[in-house]
């Protein structure tokens, strides 16, 4: 079931990416679970539960999505809709580094009946996949409006119409608590699509995609989110008719590119006139990372020497 049983190292109860392929069927897939990187990433945003579900399934989708690329950079996907949920952004780091921000409107959605659906949580938009290399290569961005039956079908589209590969995907993502550590939050990624070339034209209408697509609508959200349950079984009580190839699992990590210096480079750029609005009654200016929640502190008498 792996490149080399001798050697193969069964993939981490969590935080994890696990590729595999199914070379007969000419498909490829990743499946992620994620545990610390997801409470990491949600504590620093305190919102409503259904938000919270949709921005963990956005960090699986991005890890996803991510660590198929070979590249320096970052992929970020984004959700920007005009509903009380009118912003999303997750960013996934070459080498496995995560990070999330939601934005909610709390006055609409309390007005709106503190909605749970994902239609009306984030209403009509477009999804956004932008990949940005470091050097080299030139940014890109795809775009496909948002569908009202959830994250995982817009991600379908976006494939359909901006990749032209089949694909099939689920997200899954559900609170947690234990004792001593307190509230947490899971989420779990599953995706199945055609390897490109030329089958991959006809691959939704073979017999392998319809045999597939049947066992993924038994995936329950436990296999994806329960700790005790390993990729490895998941991956054979759904193909173990096929010959799953599974490549080495990568680890996932929370990571945030914010940094102190940088954050002062863009308050020196400013004329000492501007800054003098800024500080709180104590003459500091405080600034806040909407991705960690780290606040960084400026005296002013430090800036625009």
């Amino acid at each position: 079931m792996s490149d080399s049983p001798r050697e193969y190292t069964p993939a981490p109860a969590a935080d994890f990416v696990l590729p595999f392929e199914l070379e007969d069927a000419g498909l490829r897939g990743r499946i992620v679970r994620l545990d610390e990187v997801s409470t990491r990433a949600l504590t620093a945003h305190p919102l409503p539960e259904p938000a919270q579900r949709i921005l963990a399934e956005a960090l699986g989708l991005s890890a996803l999505l991510g660590s198929a690329l070979r590249f320096e950079g970052r992929l970020s996907v984004q959700l920007k809709g005009d509903g009380p949920l009118n912003l999303l952004a997750t960013d996934y780091f070459a080498g496995g580094g995560l990070r999330g921000y939601a934005r909610l409107d709390d006055k609409r959605f309390g007005e709106m009946g503190r909605p749970a659906d994902f239609a009306k949580l984030v209403g009509g938009g477009v999804l956004a996949i932008t990949i940005e290399p470091k050097k080299g290569a030139q940014p890109y961005q795809g775009l496909v409006p948002l569908s009202p039956d959830g994250l995982s079908a817009s991600a379908e589209t976006y494939f359909s119409q901006s990749e032209q590969l089949p694909t099939m995907l689920k997200l899954a993502a559900g609170p947690t608590y234990r004792s001593g550590m307190g509230r947490g939050w899971r989420a779990g990624a599953f995706m199945v699509q055609a390897v490109p070339g030329k089958q991959a034209d006809t691959a939704e209408h073979s017999d392998d995609w319809r045999r597939i697509e049947m066992f993924m609508r038994t995936l329950e959200d436990f296999e994806l989110l329960d700790t005790a349950v390993s990729a490895e079984s998941v991956l054979w009580r759904l193909f173990h008719d096929d010959e799953v190839r599974v490549r080495r699992s990568l680890p996932l990590r929370f990571e945030c590119s914010c940094r102190p210096e940088n954050i002062r480079a863009v308050l020196n750029a400013y004329p000492a006139s501007e800054l003098k609005d800024l500080p709180d009654p104590d003459g500091v200016i405080r600034t806040r990372c909407e991705f960690c929640g780290n606040v960084y502190e400026f005296p002013l008498e430090t800036l625009g020497a």
